[in-house]
């Protein structure tokens, strides 16, 4: 498969009706191995373009890296996680998601992959997570290498989560009875 070409973001944001549900399911090394037609649709791409490419095709440049190694430890050890992503379209749009991601097992309990159901998010959750993941991004963006940025961007996280005495699902969940309370 043909490298992706790089997609500058366009800073439009593109929406899908609370009714529908993106959903993908991926190998154990994060390939895409099915999308169904919302996740076609809202990322504007075809089956052929997605099937067999890495997920993080879609990732938009203004999305934590430290959120989604979190994400992917946390599946990596078999637990589930809910988080809140922005995604990128094939022309560059964005639309954000509140993502549900679990792995997937065969019988004898091993990891052969993960499957991710994503919604559309409560706007005020939205408006809450972005500056504390353009924090993170900046943080991030110090540093010379991705890991070293990665690293303390996540020291930033878990000190945020420490600070409120919660754990990232609770962080999360947070947000969204947060925006149902008002």
């Amino acid at each position: 498969m043909a490298p992706r070409a790089k997609v500058q973001p366009t800073q439009v944001e593109v929406t899908f009706d609370r009714d529908e549900v993106i959903v993908s399911k991926t190998d154990p090394t994060g390939r895409i191995t099915y999308a169904n037609d919302v996740f076609l649709k809202v990322a504007d791409y075809r089956a052929s373009e997605v099937l067999g490419m890495p997920h993080n095709m879609i990732r938009h440049p203004e999305m934590p890296r430290c959120v989604f190694q979190l994400l992917w430890d946390t599946i990596q050890k078999g637990d589930e996680i809910f988080a809140y992503v922005v995604n990128l379209t094939k022309n560059g749009d964005h639309y954000w998601v509140l993502a549900h991601v679990t792995p997937t097992f065969d019988e004898a309990g091993k990891i052969i992959g993960f499957h991710s159901n994503r919604r559309t998010p409560d706007r005020s959750a939205i408006q809450a997570i972005r500056p504390i993941y353009a924090r993170l991004c900046e943080i991030e963006g110090r540093h010379a290498s991705k890991r070293d940025g990665i690293a303390a961007a996540t020291e930033e996280l878990l000190a945020l989560l420490a600070n409120n005495g919660v754990s990232y699902g609770e962080f999360v969940f947070g947000l969204v009875e947060k925006e149902t309370a008002q």
